[in-house]
Formats: C-alpha cells, sequence, structure tokens
C-alpha cells in the first residue's frame, strides 16, 4: 500500500508563500529573509540543490520585492527546474567571483535580516564582512509560526504520512518481539514505513525494559524479554511531510503495575488531545496532559515537553511546553506525546499527530491507544 499521489504543489502555490513569508518578515520589523538550502527553502520554493556544498545558495526575500536565489552556476540549470522558479529571478555566480558582493546588492545595507537556522557561518560572517551594518536573526526566533498554519494540500499529505506510520504499527504488532534484538524491531519498522510510502525515515526507536526510560533511547543490540514493556516511536517523510507516532506495547501479559502506567500515560495523553482547540495557548496543552500525571504522583518522571510542531520536518514551531503562550489556529499539527519513565524499570510513551480545526482538533494517528500485548 503506497497510496494515491498527492496533488502537486504549483508555482502559484509557492509565490504565496513567500508573499506571506516576505510579509510576515516586514511586520516583525524586519529588511527581509536570508533562506539558505534546507526545509525552508524547500518549502518556500520547491528547490532541493544535488548536494549540500561550500558554495553560497541563498534565497532573498523582501517585501515588495522580486523574489531572488543566489546559485552558484554549475547548479542554476537545476534551480530552473524547481517548481517555484517562475516565481522568483535568478542571479548566479562562477567560482572565482565573490557571491557575497553579488547578494549584497541585493540587501538593505543597514537591515536586520531574519536567517534560516541551517545556513552556514562561514556565509553569514561572509555577508557580515561585506555589509558591516547588517544584523541577523534565527528564523526560529523571528517568524516562529512561518510553516506552522498548513494549507489543505499540506494536510492532506500530513494525514497520509499518519496513515502510512499507523499502517506500519499494525503490521509491526503482528511480529515476533521476544528474543530479537532492538535493532531487528527497528528494521523492521523502517522497511514498513518505506513499504507504505515514505521517502524518509528519520527514527525507529525500539526501547526495551529498562531502555523504555530513555525517551531518546536508540534501538541497540539488547535482546527483547518476555515481560519487557517496550516503546516504539517513528517516523519520516512521505511526499514530503512527516509522520511521528508513538506506541507502547507489552510482550506477554503485563502486570498490574505496569497498566496502570500505561492507562495513565493514555489518560494523561487524552487530556492533551482535549485541550486542542483555536485560541488555547500551546502551554495549555502541556498543562493538561502534564496535571493528570503530575496529580497521580508521577510528575517528576514525564521529563520533556508534551509536543513539537511537523510539517516538511518531523520536529519544528511550535512547541506544546510550559511558557509558550503562542494560540493555536486552525491548521497547526503537532504531536501530543506524555510519558512516564522510570529509570531501571520502563517507560511508557503515547503519541499522535493533531491538527486544530475550527472547533478542536483532530487526530491524523489513530492506531490502539490501549495496552498491545505482542509475542
Amino acid at each position: 500500500m503506497t497510496g494515491t499521489a498527492p496533488v502537486p504543489f504549483t508555482a502559484d502555490d509557492y509565490k504565496a508563500r513567500m508573499d506571506r513569508a516576505a510579509r510576515q518578515a516586514a511586520d516583525a520589523g524586519l529588511a527581509g529573509l536570508l533562506v539558505a538550502p534546507g526545509p525552508d527553502l524547500v518549502w518556500l520554493t520547491g528547490y532541493a540543490p544535488p548536494a549540500v556544498t561550500e558554495r553560497l545558495t541563498l534565497l532573498v526575500l523582501a517585501a515588495g520585492r522580486e523574489p531572488v536565489l543566489v546559485v552558484p552556476t554549475l547548479e542554476a540549470p537545476d534551480a530552473e527546474k524547481a517548481t517555484g522558479a517562475p516565481a522568483l529571478a535568478l542571479r548566479d555566480w562562477t567560482d572565482g567571483k565573490d557571491p557575497y558582493a553579488l547578494t549584497a546588492a541585493l540587501l538593505d545595507a543597514q537591515g536586520r535580516f531574519g536567517v534560516s537556522d541551517n545556513a552556514w557561518a562561514l556565509h553569514l560572517l561572509g555577508l557580515q564582512t561585506t555589509l558591516p551594518g547588517t544584523s541577523y536573526v534565527s528564523l526560529t526566533e523571528a517568524l516562529p509560526m512561518l510553516r506552522a498554519v498548513k494549507d489543505a494540500a499540506e494536510l492532506e499529505r500530513l494525514a497520509a504520512a499518519g496513515a502510512a506510520a499507523d499502517a506500519a504499527f499494525e503490521e509491526i504488532r503482528n511480529v515476533r518481539f521476544s528474543g530479537r534484538r532492538e535493532s531487528e524491531v527497528a528494521a523492521d519498522l523502517a522497511a514498513l514505513l518505506r513499504r507504505f510510502g515514505h521517502s524518509q525515515v528519520d527514527f525507529t526507536i525500539v526501547a526495551s525494559g529498562p531502555n523504555g526510560a530513555n525517551p531518546h533511547h536508540e534501538a541497540g543490540d539488547r535482546r527483547i524479554e518476555r515481560g519487557d514493556m517496550v516503546v516504539l516511536d517513528f517516523g519520516g517523510l512521505r511526499d514530503g511531510y512527516g509522520s511521528d507516532t508513538s506506541r507502547t506495547v507489552h510482550v506477554g501479559e503485563p502486570t498490574e503495575d505496569e497498566r496502570r502506567v500505561h492507562d495513565l500515560v493514555r489518560e494523561a495523553q487524552e487530556a492533551g488531545f482535549r485541550a486542542v482547540r483555536p485560541g488555547a495557548a500551546c502551554q495549555d496543552v502541556d498543562r493538561a496532559a502534564r496535571a493528570v500525571i503530575a496529580d497521580a504522583g508521577y510528575g517528576e518522571y514525564f521529563i520533556h515537553r508534551t509536543g513539537h510542531g511537523i510539517g516538511v520536518t518531523t520536529h519544528e514551531p511550535p512547541y506544546m511546553i510550559e511558557g509558550e503562550e503562542q494560540p493555536l489556529v486552525p491548521g497547526m499539527c503537532f504531536s501530543v506525546e506524555p510519558g512516564v519513565y522510570l529509570p531501571g524499570r520502563f517507560g511508557v510513551r503515547i503519541e499522535d499527530i493533531v491538527t486544530v480545526t475550527e472547533d478542536g482538533g483532530r487526530r491524523l494517528n489513530d492506531t490502539e491507544r490501549g495496552m498491545v500485548t505482542v509475542d
């Protein structure tokens, strides 16, 4: 099962994104945005350079001006093929020339610019040397919600990615766990994600027994035993958009204590989901889930935020965490993933991707959240 191909994004879609980003930059008091190769550039233009090199590639956006993509001459033919290319101007430079002088001519010499988080220091320092009057701030700091609100086409891709991850879980719960290494089950999960349409697998956490108390445990050589609780957390990209889901299974019948903790996390996850509605603050989702766990006496064992945004990357703003007062807006997508981690014993995490609707929230994952036993 790979599903039907999504409706392709058009040049008009990318133009609308670039226009919106430039307007938001101006509203934030910035002279413009400088976007290096990476998720932001793909989202804004549809262009991903064939390889990330030391040669400067930079999208320059400013309100009221035509978007300009500065590219090395040898990569210009690929840039011209990008879906968003008709909505921007290309400026190429050859080896031996100064790309910073070319870029500087496009910038306000005294301006403050938002810069994509993964821009190379080499290039930022080159621009600062050429234009010492400029200053810079990261996009996550300046425009954290730039990609946060998804349109209908993006939501469709996220829903398809979530359904593919769900299909992978339904398959993995039928494989044998006991006696096998964590790394073997993780390899099964990666293969299933690809079978169900993922082009990129970002992580396949398989954390058994005491390893489950480490939220970011990397699957290793530990052999899974009967009686183990096993945290499964996996995801990646399908048609350019992310999946990320967690379920905790048990090898054989659980103890009453294990079942009680699992039920507690499920209740907390439900509370976090029920807190999703337009106008609520991101921290309200965290507070709702955390209160359930804290009230049961396990607050010190919930050691991470309740959620993170998802889109063209599997982790991006907004974050469901105390202190984040950003209001929820229809079209936002993020995880709701409380957990309890008992050192030396086991861990439990349950995670769905949720999108904000006009009157609440909608889950993009819908596999069993109750206790699932495996062999």
